[in-house]
C-alpha cells in the first residue's frame, strides 16, 4: 500500500517539475523600427545599431548579416524586441539595452 502511494507521489512530483520547468514559448512583442543603421564597437567586437530619433536598438549577432550592407542608410524593419536591464559590477543600474531579433526589412531609403 505504501509503495502505491510512494509511486503516485513520485509521479506527481515529476509531472509538477516538468510542467514548471518545461520550455514555454514566450511571446515577444513585434515592433516596427525606423532609423539609420550604424556600425559601432571595435574591430574585434563589432555591433550594428539602428539609431532612431530617441532610442537605439542593437541587432542580434545572428541577424547582423541582413543589415550589414545597409550601413549609413535609413531603414524600416519589423522585429522582435528584447529588453535587457544592464548593471555595473557594483550592482548599480547601467541602463537598458534593446535588441532586435527575427528581423524583416520593410523599406530602405
Amino acid at each position: 500500500m505504501i509503495k502505491k502511494y510512494l509511486i503516485v507521489l513520485i509521479f506527481f512530483l515529476i509531472s509538477v517539475l516538468l510542467f514548471s520547468f518545461g520550455s514555454k514559448e514566450k511571446e515577444v512583442p513585434t515592433i516596427q523600427v525606423t532609423g539609420i543603421v550604424r556600425l559601432t564597437g571595435s574591430a574585434l567586437f563589432p555591433e550594428l545599431v539602428i539609431t532612431g530619433t530617441e532610442k537605439e536598438w542593437y541587432i542580434a549577432k545572428e541577424e547582423m548579416n541582413k543589415l550589414h550592407n545597409l550601413q549609413h542608410r535609413r531603414v524600416t524593419v519589423e522585429a522582435a524586441e528584447t529588453i535587457k536591464e544592464l548593471t555595473f559590477a557594483n550592482g548599480m543600474p547601467a541602463g537598458i539595452r534593446r535588441e532586435l531579433r527575427n528581423i524583416t526589412i520593410i523599406s530602405v531609403e
